[in-house]
């Protein structure tokens, strides 16, 4: 079969086919009286051999090698392959996430391209003070990006530079919650932390206070927490539950009872959260730990109701429970003669 039916019936190129050959990878087996090329059914068979192994990303050299070494064996090239291939996809992957980071971002002009592959390539670096200076190094007047700041604080191990990106983040406008809803989903703890945190120092963000409802039953409790507290600052009743429980558990209990303190200046929510303290006091006569906390919350909040039920722990079983709540009773008491004499 001369080198154009070969072309034909395989698909490749006469120019590969003749590269092919000055290689000494496919060489035909005959020649024409005229001096063409003249290829062998066993030849037309080694084309297909070539590209199939082509297909895999081995390079001609390796090729040849594979074709022509009985000892050559694929166990060890196949794996190469693979890892070659696996670097190959995660930078495409890379490049994708740039580009769709800079469509995003819809800059003007080519400045503004440049200065969010800067962005990138700063906060792609090893070091912490470079991410960090990426980060606050913004021109005033400059927009950032706002879903590479959100991949960034998703990311971020160092606290210095991922409070420097929840600053940035927080000011950059655009819909900075919809680029971390990913990461309040996300199946690693230490993300959903990164982000709840993130959106909660996004007050002014419209979906902020809805995605932070929407954590304030996710098994961790810092994700909790961290939720809690900011509805609980933002006049959100539904936190009351996880608040409480902070103060239980000793996990951000001093910031939880200041929270439950501002939410008890609401008549409605008052008698709900001193009834929820009374009934975590009645559920932990046993644990004096516990109860301390308690004690000392039921001082943050306004009203004769947390004021009565301070004066009954002042006669409590636990002497340690009794002498917190006799002092901050003495407290209450100078508060409302000073408030009354003033």
């Amino acid at each position: 079969m001369l080198i154009g039916d070969v072309s034909r019936h395989s698909g490749v190129s006469t120019r590969m086919l003749r590269h092919y050959d000055a290689l000494g990878l496919v060489r035909p087996t005959g020649r024409t009286a005229g001096g063409y090329r003249e290829y062998s059914p066993e030849d037309i068979r080694r084309i297909f051999h070539v590209e199939s192994l082509r297909s895999l990303g081995l390079s001609l050299k390796q090729i040849g090698r594979a074709l022509d070494d009985p000892s050559f064996t694929p166990a060890a090239l196949v794996s190469d392959l693979i890892r070659w291939a696996e670097d190959r996809l995660a930078r495409e992957r890379e490049l994708l996430e740039r580009l769709r980071a800079i469509d995003a971002s819809a800059p003007e002009g080519w400045q503004g391209v440049l200065r969010i592959v800067e962005l990138m390539q700063g906060l792609n670096s090893a070091s912490a003070s470079r991410r960090q200076q990426a980060v606050l190094s913004r021109p005033e007047g400059v927009p950032m990006s706002v879903d590479v700041l959100a991949g960034a604080v998703l990311t971020e191990p160092d606290p210095h530079v991922a409070g420097a990106l929840r600053w940035a983040l927080a000011r950059a406008g655009g819909d900075g919650v919809a680029a971390l809803a990913a990461g309040v989903r996300s199946a690693d703890v230490d993300v959903r932390r990164r982000a709840v945190r993130a959106i909660a120092e996004m007050p002014e963000a419209p979906d902020a206070t809805a995605a932070l409802a929407d954590v304030l039953g996710d098994p961790d409790a810092t994700v909790r927490g961290h939720a809690a507290l900011a509805l609980g600052g933002r006049g959100v009743t539904s936190a009351v539950p996880v608040l409480v429980g902070m103060v239980v558990e000793g996990t951000g209990d001093v910031e939880a009872a200041e929270v439950l303190g501002a939410l008890s200046r609401d008549p409605g929510c008052a008698d709900r959260i001193v009834t929820a303290l009374a009934d975590e006091l009645a559920a932990h006569t046993e644990d004096s730990a516990v109860r301390i906390r308690l004690t000392q919350a039921l001082v943050e909040l306004p009203g004769t109701t947390a004021a009565d039920l301070l004066r009954e722990l002042t006669h409590d079983d636990d002497r340690a429970v009794a002498l917190i709540a006799s002092a901050f009773v003495g407290v209450l008491d100078r508060r409302s003669t000073e408030d009354r004499d003033g």
